[in-house]
């Protein structure tokens, strides 16, 4: 898979790239840009690798001009007009962001995750199954077929409100929080996975 670029800032791709987006949290910042563009320095941007909060989603931004940016900053990359401190958005692979990038990215979704609470609770309340033999609560880690159905049993009698109400109502559900983290993880590390739930794949290809 190849990474999506939207060229300049204008360009009709960029805006495919980041739809439905809004924010993504800076992973990292390179001031003097990107190791591997040998471009002389004065023609290189300063870039920063980002993880969108809707979709988890990473991006590359190249940063506006004298942009004062930091790790764990929130970043409008949609709507284009809304920017004040991106440049350009490519959307890339886990394996194209810096290490940098790679060490923040556990802390983020899980920042993410608990910002949303009410969203990934409901991902519990509302998941469907995928096939006759596969629902979408088995592809969180360490979720069989027992704990699956006393999911759905718990779901039946009254909707999730909170991690910690999953945690207290359903037997054998430990840190419901984090299991799904250790999930998203696994999409982002994993293009090849065949079902992603949490992450989108492949856009603008």
């Amino acid at each position: 898979m190849t990474s999506s670029e939207s060229g300049d800032a204008d360009a009709s791709g960029d805006a495919d790239a980041s739809a439905d987006v809004g924010h993504a949290v800076v992973l990292d910042y390179l001031p003097h840009g990107r190791a591997d563009d040998n471009r002389p320095q004065y023609k290189k941007q300063p870039v920063a690798y980002a993880l969108g909060e809707a979709d988890f989603t990473l991006f590359e931004l190249t940063l506006a001009e004298d942009a004062d940016v930091g790790i764990g900053d929130r970043v409008v990359v949609t709507p284009e007009t809304d920017r004040d401190r991106v440049a350009r958005v490519r959307t890339v692979d886990y394996d194209d962001v810096s290490n940098g990038a790679h060490s923040e990215l556990e802390y983020v979704v899980a920042d993410i995750v608990e910002a949303n609470e009410r969203r990934f609770v409901d991902f519990y309340n509302d998941a469907q199954p995928i096939t006759l033999r596969l629902h979408q609560l088995n592809l969180l880690p360490g979720i069989g077929k027992k704990l699956r159905n006393n999911i759905l049993d718990e779901r039946k009698r009254k909707p999730f409100e909170s991690f910690e109400e999953l945690e207290e109502r359903v037997s054998g559900l430990h840190r419901p929080k984090e299991v799904l983290v250790e999930r998203v993880l696994e999409e982002l590390r994993d293009e090849d996975l065949k079902y992603k739930t949490f992450v989108r794949r492949d856009r603008g290809q």
